[in-house]
This record gives C-alpha cells, sequence and structure tokens, in this order.
C-alpha cells in the first residue's frame, strides 16, 4: 500500500482529494493536514510515502513546507498542487524539492496514478503542463544561471548527457531505454548516477538543471 498524507487548507478539496485516492486498492490515506505547520507533526505520526501537499495556505505555505520536509532524513515524497499552471511558487518548489506537481483540475485516473508514479521513484514530468512550466521559468533564465549550469553539467560522461537530456525532456527510464538502447536497470543506473554528481534530490530537479544549460534547445 502507499500511504498519503493530504495537506490542503480547504476541507472540500481534501475531502474530494481523499474520495479520489481512496478509491484505488492500493493507495491510503493515512492523514490529513489544514495547514504546511502541521506538516512535520503529521509526516511523524502518519509516516506516509506521499504528501499531496496545496501551495497556497494561510499560515506556512506549501513552498515552504516542502523545503522544510525535504530538509529531514527519509523524506517522503512531495507532490504540489496547484490551480495555476504557470506559478512561479510551483516552480521554487519543484526546486526546493518537490517530485512534481498537479493541477486541482486533474482527472481523478490521472491523479491516482501521479501518486503511484511519484511513489515508485520517478517524477511528473510527463504532463505537458510539467514541461510548459519548467521551459516556461528556464527559459527566462539569466546568463550567469547557464553559465553555472553548464559548470555543473561539465564533468558527466556523453553517456550521462545523453541521459541528462532525455530526463530533461521528460522521458521516464523506459522510454529512454527504447531511446538510447539500454536496458531500464542500466538506465536507474545512470539517473542514480546523475543525482550523485550533479547533487540534486530527484528528476525534476535534473530536468530544470537541463533546460538551464540549454540543453532542450533547438
Amino acid at each position: 500500500m502507499i500511504r498519503v498524507l493530504v495537506v490542503d487548507d480547504d476541507a472540500l478539496v481534501r475531502a474530494g482529494l481523499t474520495m479520489i485516492l481512496s478509491s484505488a486498492d492500493d493507495l491510503e490515506i493515512v492523514g490529513e493536514a489544514a495547514d504546511g505547520a502541521e506538516v512535520p507533526a503529521a509526516v511523524a505520526r502518519y509516516r506516509p510515502d506521499v504528501v499531496l501537499m496545496d501551495i497556497r495556505m494561510p499560515t506556512v505555505d506549501g513552498l515552504e513546507a516542502t523545503q522544510r520536509l525535504r530538509a529531514t532524513a527519509n523524506a517522503p515524497k512531495v507532490v504540489v498542487l496547484t490551480t495555476f499552471d504557470l506559478d512561479d511558487f510551483v516552480f521554487r518548489a519543484l526546486q526546493a524539492g518537490a517530485a512534481g506537481f498537479l493541477l486541482k483540475d486533474t482527472p481523478p485516473r490521472e491523479l491516482i496514478q501521479a501518486i503511484r508514479v511519484v511513489a515508485a521513484g520517478e517524477a511528473m514530468l510527463s504532463p505537458t503542463v510539467t514541461r510548459t512550466l519548467i521551459g516556461h521559468f528556464a527559459a527566462d533564465r539569466r546568463d550567469d544561471r547557464r553559465s553555472v549550469a553548464r559548470q555543473r553539467i561539465a564533468g558527466l560522461t556523453p553517456r550521462e548527457l545523453e541521459a541528462l537530456t532525455a530526463v530533461g525532456r521528460g522521458l521516464s527510464n523506459a522510454e529512454i531505454g527504447r531511446e538510447l538502447f539500454l536496458s531500464e536497470a542500466t538506465v536507474k543506473t545512470h539517473v542514480s548516477r546523475l543525482l550523485l554528481k550533479l547533487g540534486v534530490a530527484n528528476r525534476v530537479q535534473v530536468a530544470i538543471l537541463a533546460h538551464e544549460a540549454g540543453l532542450l534547445e533547438t
């Protein structure tokens, strides 16, 4: 079972999310929280695998709550929720270590699948809106950001650069394997090395770095 904590200041939204996620046999809603300030205690109490985190909350917003949570040992995966598909708070949450984000009007089936994907260690990069978000803010970069990004990837091998670019395009491990003629296990090893070498927390941050370095430009 995948244990999920739902965090949102709107009780009706929490109820709706709980109802949707509870319909899946492999998901268990272990708890709820109404504000980011409640997240540390809720995580300690319920020990979720995934936290579904609203961005805009009155006391501690989802961005700050995500930063605090991801700084702790054995932190659960975080998926942020928003009503805006191009929201700077969401981009900053991804940089802070969130595994991805979803719009609140995401269809129930996609919402359930997103939780499964994130729990399995992948990132929510497949939806078009996620790539749009990353591309939008990465395109608005300063020259110094590009220079720093290129310095960070300078030590990668050619195969690792191929994997980095593929992750930046939003491909899953299986899709990368088919494209590069590698086994999925080998791709997973390359991605793990990327995380270590680049000093990032997850695939979303790898993708952001790929965009900032200009690897996705045509």
